[in-house]
């Protein structure tokens, strides 16, 4: 069989809940946000005294510091980085960048995302600010000044097809261990890109079962329960009847027969009656649907204007 007959069977296998959880919760503290800045932008929380780390963050996005408390200055930093409102955020921009310079985002982090893409379009790595750079990126790749992003209203239940990056085997995993996915293909609403290949997603194993011998099934739950869109807000999802009809029709369409898939009562649960007594063991970049649970109102990038 070919891969993605083999990826789709292997899917069937994987036990899913329907219910999404939800988002993760903003830090409330100044190491917990600076935290979150530096992984996203450096790859690794910084060590050394905060004041040093933040004086360091602010100078590489903005080339200046802030005045204020030490809280307000973080929150400064963390509202231009991650926050959506009148205008898009910088993480923003930045993935409207990357996804049309190379139609797919990247799980790097932001410092070695603008190093990648400058190298690739201009020929060497930039000078300046974070901002300036990003800024400089989007007028070479857009064309304008102003990256041509818009509010879309995202209806419940949108399909997202998706990748495992993590390998899931039932051997290795134990309740509360964190699962690694990333979108598959672009997701477009009324024209606007929604979900760029590459935006991450991050679910949560809730049960594992370990095969027995006399035929008891391996079992995996996983609660895909938060999943990135363009405009960097981490948006509830779940496998609905939306998204397992979809896996049906995918499996179809490869040539595999259903008949291995087993439906199991009204909460939803995918199972796999074919690998009874087998070890369930998912290689990573396995396909599988998911969906959106909520109606959202987001940033997509305009793509009729490329």
């Amino acid at each position: 069989m070919g891969k993605k007959i083999i990826s789709l069977l292997l899917a069937a296998a994987l036990m899913v809940t329907t219910m999404g959880m939800a988002a993760a919760a903003v830090p409330d503290t100044v190491q917990g946000k600076l935290a979150m800045l530096e992984v996203d932008t450096y790859g690794a929380e910084q060590t050394g005294a905060v004041m040093d780390r933040l004086n360091k963050l602010e100078k590489d996005y903005d080339g200046k510091h802030r005045e204020g408390s030490l809280m307000a200055r973080v929150d400064a930093l963390y509202k231009e980085l991650y926050t959506n409102g009148s205008e898009p955020s910088l993480l923003a921009e930045l993935n409207a960048v990357e996804w049309n310079i190379g139609h797919e985002v990247s799980m790097k982090p932001l410092e070695t995302r603008l190093a990648d893409m400058e190298l690739g379009l201009l020929g060497k790595t930039g000078e300046g600010t974070f901002k300036a750079r990003i800024s400089k990126l989007g007028k070479a790749s857009f064309g304008t000044e102003k990256i041509p992003m818009e509010h879309v209203q995202v209806p419940a239940n949108t399909l997202i097809k998706v990748a495992l990056v993590d390998r899931v085997n039932a051997k290795n995993l134990k309740a509360g261990d964190k699962v690694r996915y990333k979108v598959a293909e672009d997701v477009l609403v009324d024209g606007s890109l929604i979900f760029a290949k590459g935006e991450p997603g991050e679910g949560t194993v809730e049960k594992v079962r370990q095969a027995k011998n006399f035929g008891r099934n391996a079992e995996v739950q996983i609660d895909f329960n938060k999943t990135k869109s363009i405009d960097g807000t981490e948006i509830e999802t779940y496998v609905g009847e939306e998204s397992k009809q979809e896996m049906k029709n995918m499996a179809m369409a490869a040539g595999a027969s259903v008949a291995g898939m087993l439906l199991l009562g009204p909460i939803g649960i995918i199972g796999g009656a074919f690998v009874k007594g087998k070890n369930i063991d998912l290689p990573e970049g396995t396909e599988l649907y998911i969906q959106t649970q909520n109606e959202e109102s987001l940033y997509g990038v305009a793509t009729v204007q490329q």
